[in-house]
């Protein structure tokens, strides 16, 4: 590898350094083909030397061909933006999304991973204020690009499904469950993108209710008291009742926010609905969310392995649709459900 000083003799960047150590926690790891070549980027850039984190490059300058073969030159393909910039970095990506999808040069997983990474900081976003108009609009923009992602090949789902988050946090179990319900909408022959999009969006808003409950309680070790399970069973109505300030979504968005609690067997919340009354995409949603859900670490207990929770799911099939559950568990087949 050649000397790290030569980067920072590239006109225009700022020479720092070595002796400059950052703690990781402060910054957004990035890949280097999230960087469009002559885009000005808002934020700063970071590398890592071997030791420590040292700025390579400041805000406001534009990205560069040359900038970018000196990186490879290096071998450094990850680059760091620090977390007090994360907006920044959200906002370019989101308005280069497009073209990073589309870049025949672009790994698929390289792409899957930036998807990922992007719907898990929106989403964050969306949560702080799911009341902002620009938010769910943002929203949507993501699910369009998601949706044509999981449509260009068939191995897009694996590639997002291998990078996805086993800690279970709302956001990062909105994405999943979003992802899920693509996947399976699409392996039962659902390729209307306009129908995609808006069960799409369904999905990965299908969580905002819980924003009005307690951490406590979402978190809590022990049983849930009475009281906690009827407001903890509040959050499908008020997922409802939040989004409807905005007038943004489609009405059949709302179904999967309200009914992905209701079971078949009529055993869900909040009003105990029964197979015939539960729409298509809430039947979808409800199997990825429970599904998720079970294969993620959560603060009272560990994750339970993809086989043992869909033979759990299928001990309990007469909550579920059987066929969804059936293809749904074909999609995730073998060597699919083990790379979660």
């Amino acid at each position: 590898m050649s000397d790290f000083t030569d980067i920072f003799d590239i006109a225009g960047e700022l020479k720092v350094g070595f002796e400059t150590a950052i703690n990781t926690d402060d910054f957004l790891t990035i890949h280097l083909e999230s960087l469009r070549l002559n885009s000005v980027l808002q934020f700063d850039l970071y590398i890592h030397n071997g030791a420590d984190i040292i700025l390579y490059r400041n805000a406001l300058l534009p990205f560069t061909e040359k900038n970018r073969e000196t990186l490879l030159e290096n071998n450094i393909r990850q680059l760091y933006v620090p977390v007090s910039m994360r907006g920044l970095y959200q906002s370019y990506i989101e308005t280069n999304i497009k073209a990073i999808l589309d870049d025949p040069v672009v790994d698929d997983r390289v792409k899957a991973s930036i998807v990922y990474d992007s719907a898990n900081s929106l989403v964050r976003e969306v949560l702080s204020k799911p009341t902002l108009g620009e938010n769910i609009k943002r929203s949507q923009h993501l699910v369009e690009n998601t949706v044509s992602f999981i449509l260009s090949k068939k191995s897009a789902f694996y590639n997002l499904l291998k990078v996805m988050s086993f800690d279970y946090y709302t956001y990062s179990h909105s994405v999943n469950v979003c992802t899920f319900s693509l996947a399976l909408a699409r392996y039962i022959g659902i390729d209307d993108i306009d129908e995609l999009n808006i069960l799409g969006t369904g999905a990965l808003l299908h969580d905002v209710g819980k924003i009005r409950i307690d951490e406590a309680i979402l978190n809590k070790k022990e049983p849930l008291t009475e009281e906690e399970v009827d407001i903890i069973q509040m959050h499908p109505y008020w997922g409802y009742e939040i989004l409807q300030e905005t007038d943004l979504l489609s009405a059949v968005s709302y179904y999967p926010i309200v009914q992905h609690h209701e079971r078949e067997d009529r055993s869900g919340y909040p009003r105990k609905l029964g197979a015939d009354e539960i729409h298509l995409y809430s039947k979808i949603v409800a199997i990825a969310d429970v599904f998720d859900a079970m294969t993620t670490r959560r603060v009272y207990r560990s994750a339970i392995e993809p086989y043992p929770a869909l033979k759990e799911m299928f001990e309990n099939r007469k909550a579920f649709n059987i066929h969804l559950l059936e293809q749904f568990t074909l999609m995730m087949g073998p060597g699919s459900a083990d790379n979660r």
